[in-house]
C-alpha cells in the first residue's frame, strides 16, 4: 500500500499551518498540491478547535513516509502504520535524513485500533489504501474508532468510472464492460471506487461525509505525450484545479479525494 507522497519534504516552514504545497514522488503536481491544501486547511482548523499546535497524525499504508515526513517537520506527532517492514525502514530512514522523528508500527488498516490506540488520533490519512484492504467496511469501522471527536480522515481512492472511460477511448470494451459489472462486488484487486460508494463507507462507519474532489480529471485521459508537454503543464494544472470541485468533471477523475468527519 502506498499513500500519495510529495517529491521532498517542507524545509523553512514555520510551524504546523504552514502551507506545503509541493511536487509529488510518483504523480503529478497538481494532484499532490490540492491534496495538500485541503489537508493544510484540515490541520489548522483541527489544531484552533484543539487548542494545540501539535497534532496526532496517524498515515495507514503510509509506505515511505512521503505524507509522514512532512508533517513531523512541521511538528506534528505522526505515526505511520504499513504492513511492510521494508517501507517503515524507508520512512525511518528519510524521517532521519530530515531529522525529524516518527513513530512507525507494522500493521493492517483493519487492527488500527489495537495499534495506535482508540480516540488517539486528529487526522488520519488513508490515501491508496482501501483498493488493497481484504474489507473496506471494516478499515473504515476501524480508521472511525481511531478519531477523537472533531477528527478527520483523508480518503483517497482509485476511481471506477475513470477507470472505465480510459479503457473504453484505448478501444478495450470488454475489459471496459468487465469493470462495469465488477464495480461494488469486491472481485479482484485492486479494488475501484465510485464517490457514491466512498460516502457510503464513510456513513457507515458513523462518520459525517465532507469535501470531495477529484484528482487528475484530464491528465489520466489524454495521451502520455500531451499530459508531459511543457508548454501546456501550467494551463492542464489550472484546468485540473479547476474542474476538482466542479461535479460532473470531477465524479470521472483518476482518483477521488473525500474526507469524513468525527
Amino acid at each position: 500500500m502506498t499513500a500519495e507522497v510529495p517529491a521532498r519534504a517542507v524545509p523553512g516552514m514555520r510551524g504546523p499551518t504552514a502551507h506545503p504545497r509541493e511536487g509529488e514522488r510518483k504523480r503529478d503536481g497538481t494532484r499532490s498540491s490540492l491534496v495538500w491544501d485541503v489537508l493544510r486547511d484540515v490541520v489548522a482548523a483541527r489544531a484552533a478547535q484543539a487548542g494545540r499546535a501539535a497534532l496526532d497524525i496517524v498515515d495507514v499504508g503510509g509506505g515511505t513516509g512521503g505524507f509522514a515526513v512532512p508533517f513531523a517537520a512541521l511538528g506534528h506527532h505522526v505515526t505511520v502504520v504499513d504492513p511492510s517492514p521494508d517501507a517503515l525502514a524507508a520512512a525511518q530512514r528519510r524521517a532521519a535524513e530530515m531529522r525529524v522523528t516518527l513513530a512507525g508500527v507494522q500493521g493492517e488498516a483493519d487492527g488500527l485500533a489495537g495499534l495506535v490506540g482508540a480516540a488517539a488520533a486528529d487526522l488520519v490519512i488513508c490515501h491508496s489504501v482501501l483498493e488493497y484492504v481484504d474489507s473496506p467496511a471494516a478499515a473504515m469501522d476501524a480508521i472511525a474508532r481511531v478519531l477523537r471527536p472533531g477528527a478527520t480522515v483523508s480518503v483517497l481512492a482509485a476511481n471506477t468510472v475513470s477507470a472505465v472511460l480510459r479503457r473504453a477511448l484505448a478501444g478495450r470494451y470488454a475489459e471496459a464492460r468487465r469493470l462495469l459489472d465488477e464495480e461494488g462486488a469486491g472481485a479482484g484487486l485492486p479494488r475501484r471506487f465510485t464517490l457514491a460508494g466512498l460516502v457510503a463507507l464513510i456513513e457507515g462507519a458513523g462518520l459525517r461525509p465532507g469535501d470531495a474532489h477529484g484528482i487528475s480529471v484530464f491528465a489520466g485521459l489524454l495521451p502520455g505525450t500531451a499530459a508531459a508537454d511543457p508548454g501546456t503543464a501550467d494551463e492542464l494544472r489550472a484546468l485540473e484545479e479547476a474542474a476538482a470541485a466542479y461535479p460532473p468533471l470531477r465524479d470521472i477523475a483518476s482518483r477521488l479525494h473525500i474526507l469524513g468527519h468525527r
